[in-house]
């Protein structure tokens, strides 16, 4: 009852995507060898499905204590089409909600994250890997897309899924692996 409410005001609803865990990425396993999935969740708005997504951590890194000084990478699988420009736009709104920045970052964050974020379609997959104390490097489908070379960005950006902050703290219990509820695919 209280999810349909949810939807029916218009929030994100984010669920825990099914039990089997899925292969890495190959651009992941390109940069570790060996990866272990910390935990996953599906997006959907006012009932319909956006993107799945998987945070993976190096097999024999730390564990993830602070994702600002983790290695990681968080893959979206989306599962319908979107338009890059929307997706950049979006993500300096949820940033915003981490911490603040300078209108001039955000300038300069859009344009980059423009040229990172191409339009998906059902289907394709957007990874970003988190290098701490560097910044983030971004693919889709497999192909580099942009290295973005500032740690306050990566931090921010990165946040908008797992800081405490979030706007959507179910996802990031899911995705750090802490809930234990199943919810459906």
């Amino acid at each position: 009852m209280k999810r349909r409410a949810a939807l029916a005001l218009g929030s994100l609803a984010w669920v825990r995507v099914g039990a089997a865990a899925p292969a890495p990425p190959p651009e992941v396993l390109g940069i570790w060898p060996a990866v272990r999935l910390q935990g996953q969740a599906r997006m959907t708005f006012l009932g319909l499905r956006i993107y799945d997504a998987r945070l993976w951590l190096p097999a024999h890194g730390e564990a993830l204590r602070r994702y600002e000084d983790t290695a990681f990478a968080l893959a979206l699988h989306y599962l319908r089409r979107l338009q890059g420009g929307a997706i950049a736009e979006r993500s300096i709104v949820e940033m915003r909600r981490i911490g603040p920045f300078s209108d001039t970052q955000a300038r300069a964050w859009l344009a980059a994250m423009q040229r990172a974020f191409p339009n998906v379609s059902d289907g394709d997959r957007l990874v970003g890997l988190h290098l701490p104390g560097r910044g983030a490097r971004f693919f889709y489908n497999g192909q580099p897309t942009a290295d973005i070379d500032d740690p306050e960005f990566a931090r921010l950006f990165f946040g908008i899924w797992l800081s405490p902050r979030t706007s959507e703290p179910r996802l990031r219990e899911q995705l750090l692996g802490l809930s234990g509820s199943q919810g459906a695919p």
